[in-house]
């Protein structure tokens, strides 16, 4: 089953999976070392990441090593980029009102 970006973020474990190959390209092993989970709970995070395109296995001899795909996280950053501008413009026609009830305010005290 193909999963989705967001569905990959959704938990927290998997987050913190891919804040640290941000940081360095890990075993699965060299992974796992980095949590209190068991093993195959990070195998199995590791599965969907990877099932996501977040993370790609490249194999070394026996060892394979996770690597971090960032770009997959554009999809996430185009989704919100919509709320983005859809809260600016509130944030701007808020400051407007604000301005213009202090300048009322400004002319009602002189």
């Amino acid at each position: 089953m193909r999963r989705d970006v967001f569905q990959a973020i959704a938990d927290p474990h998997r987050r913190a999976i891919l804040e640290l190959l941000a940081q360095q390209s890990l075993t699965v092993n060299g992974v796992a070392d980095h949590f209190t989970i068991s093993r195959p709970a990070v195998s199995k995070h590791l599965k969907i990441l990877v099932g996501c395109g977040l993370v790609v296995m490249q194999r070394h001899g026996r060892e394979r090593i996770c690597k971090v795909q960032p770009e997959k996280l554009n999809e996430v950053s185009d989704w919100l980029e919509q709320y983005q501008r859809f809260w600016e413009q509130r944030f701007d026609r808020l400051d407007e009102l604000l301005q213009e009830l202090q300048k009322k305010e400004n002319e009602n005290d002189n």
